[in-house]
């Protein structure tokens, strides 16, 4: 990383639970799926060090229902003495608790977030990321199809298809100055439906609904005409690592991060 990125990034890894009971955690036999071990500790971890170790990070805030979890266990109890990590208590949702966050003038902009399950979070990845997300209001990590298939077929993600190629979410986001509040509190209405990928867009108006159905808009495009409509600058980071939307979500996930992480 070069030194044009000094440490005043603000880190976010969400660590909540949702409201229903995670099924990987209930075999793990913890409270919370970031508890959850992969290849020998607990997920969250590995996204933190990669974090915390990185040249931009100034700050890691940990935001989860629960911070007693993480200092009662013996194995996530450093990051409660850390100095710079610090603990919030989230609420509900994601995008309330982020809008709650942003009120806080100790917590400066720009704001990078990831999640606890992203295990595979490296260097690399921090390095692109905010490399390309520097400058813009919003900006969100993907991973297009091909770059993923190359490398591991057997991984099972769900595609948003556009113009442009078929995309997967990559856990990264950034939320570069207050003009991103608008769009989290629209990402607030639709939280419920994150699966109903149509809904998503049909929150954003007709236009990119429309576009979206007739595969005539690309992402790239897409997320632009979206920050021009808030009147701010969004922007696709497309991640290079196929890693990078390969996250801790189900039994044969963390199967196939500890042979990538064994190599």
């Amino acid at each position: 990383m070069t030194s044009s990125h000094p440490a005043t990034i603000t880190a976010i890894l969400l660590a909540g639970a949702r409201p229903i009971a995670d099924p990987l955690a209930t075999a793990a036999g913890v409270p919370v799926k970031p508890l959850v071990p992969v290849a020998g500790e607990p997920m969250i971890n590995r996204p933190a060090r990669a974090l915390l170790a990185h040249p931009a990070i100034g700050q890691l805030v940990v935001l989860t229902q629960n911070p007693e979890y993480f200092a009662d266990d013996p194995a996530t109890a450093w990051l409660a003495s850390d100095p710079r990590v610090r603990f919030e208590r989230g609420g509900k949702g994601i995008a309330s608790s982020l809008l709650e966050l942003m009120e806080k003038a100790d917590l400066p902009f720009p704001l990078l977030m990831t999640t606890a399950d992203h295990v595979l979070l490296d260097a690399a990845m921090l390095d692109q990321f905010v490399a390309e997300a520097t400058g813009a209001d919003i900006a969100v990590a993907m991973v297009e199809k091909t770059t993923l298939l190359a490398h591991y077929p057997q991984s099972r993600r769900t595609w948003l298809k556009f113009r442009d190629g078929w995309w997967s979410g990559a856990n990264i986001f950034w939320f570069g100055s207050a003009k991103a509040r608008p769009v989290i509190a629209l990402w607030q209405d639709v939280e419920q439906d994150r699966k109903k990928g149509w809904k998503i867009l049909s929150a954003f108006g007709p236009l990119a609904l429309v576009g979206a159905l007739l595969r005539i808009l690309t992402l790239r495009g897409g997320i632009a005409r979206v920050g021009r409509r808030f009147g701010l600058t969004a922007r696709l980071v497309a991640m290079d690592q196929a890693e990078a939307c390969i996250d801790a979500d189900k039994p044969d996930d963390i199967v196939l991060i500890e042979s990538i992480l064994a190599r």
